[in-house]
């Protein structure tokens, strides 16, 4: 159209249709909207896309690019505040998971220091011979082997972190009969809480023919993890913790809770994120590298399932995650 407007022009003149002023008048009006039009659809976008390389370059991601052009370039546009979407993105994720890794090292840290400090202290009490009996001996040598398996558990949720977090989490998945699996579970925990002053109820409810497909160290890890936790954070005088499996049609459900101090309903939704602790639940004794409850649920998600948890300020913590049935076709 812009090409052969002129000759339509010159035409007209020749033939006495329209005078030669009046033709380069309409020419440069035509002109000037399609140099309006190359301003506002062409040259004006790509201005504000080259501000907008520039202020990337500069580190700048907070800013969006809009419009509501459907040409090329509109559909250009709209590509490039989408990279730009995604980068800001990445970036925020990035600076998370980074300062999350500070915390995580600062958490292990502090928390080496008291097993540390508690394992020179006896041990050189037993090279003083300040341990000059056989049953102070004896105390000794059990807190240094119990503060050593506290630090091996550190060594190993730091392990398993960076297992997490290159995908490399070694399942073995088998069929195994869930009610079989959850009673051998009940045995261990039993012991172990009951050495720790807690009593320990188990409920279970499931078919003695029901099987899930699951790696049975992995899912003891979950149960493991989260009863620990249940340990750190109880600061009640009767501790108690209540583990409950039952079945419905596609999946065995497992519930463990206990009597603790609980969590408040704004940072229930954050438990299972990576290096989250509740500021309040940080003391010199608990301890913990903040990454238990997220490697639980990264192996349930890894299962299939689900997981998930119900709080009451200051009554305790229930958790709950379930494991598909496995059904013959």
């Amino acid at each position: 159209m812009a090409v052969t407007l002129p000759l339509i022009l010159i035409k007209a003149i020749m033939n006495g249709r329209l005078t030669f002023g009046m033709g380069i008048l309409i020419i440069l009006i035509v002109a000037a909207c399609v140099f309006y039009w190359c301003f506002i659809t062409i040259v004006k976008p790509l201005r504000e896309l080259h501000k907008a390389t520039r202020r990337i370059k500069s580190g700048d991601l907070d800013f969006k690019l809009e419009t509501e052009s459907r040409s090329e370039v509109g559909d250009l546009i709209r590509s490039f505040d989408e990279m730009r979407a995604a980068m800001a993105a990445f970036t925020s994720e990035k600076e998370r998971i980074s300062e999350g890794q500070r915390d995580l090292i600062r958490n292990i840290a502090h928390d080496l220091k008291t097993p540390i400090t508690t394992i020179r202290g006896y041990s050189e009490g037993l090279l003083d011979n300040i341990a000059d009996t056989p049953e102070k001996r004896e105390k000794y040598l059990r807190t240094i082997n119990n503060k050593a398996n506290d630090m091996v558990k550190l060594i190993d949720e730091l392990s398993y972190y960076s297992k997490i977090e290159t995908n490399r989490i070694p399942y073995n998945f088998q069929r195994i009969k869930a009610k079989e699996f959850f009673d051998d579970c009940s045995e261990d925990i039993g012991d172990d809480l009951a050495g720790k002053d807690f009593k320990f109820i188990y409920i279970n409810e499931i078919n003695e023919n029901t099987e899930v497909i699951a790696d049975p160290e992995q899912i003891n890890k979950v149960i493991n993890n989260i009863i620990g936790n249940s340990v750190k954070y109880n600061d009640k005088e009767n501790k108690e913790v209540n583990l409950t499996v039952f079945e419905n049609d596609n999946f065995v459900e497992c519930i463990l809770r206990d009597n603790g101090r609980g969590i408040s309903k704004a940072d229930l939704p954050k438990i299972y994120e990576r290096f989250y602790r509740a500021d309040e639940s940080r003391t010199n004794s608990s301890g913990g590298s903040g990454i238990g409850l997220s490697i639980a649920k990264k192996i349930i998600e890894d299962h299939g399932g689900s997981i998930w948890a119900q709080s009451e300020e200051g009554r305790g913590l229930t958790q709950h995650f379930i494991l598909r049935k496995y059904i013959e076709q």
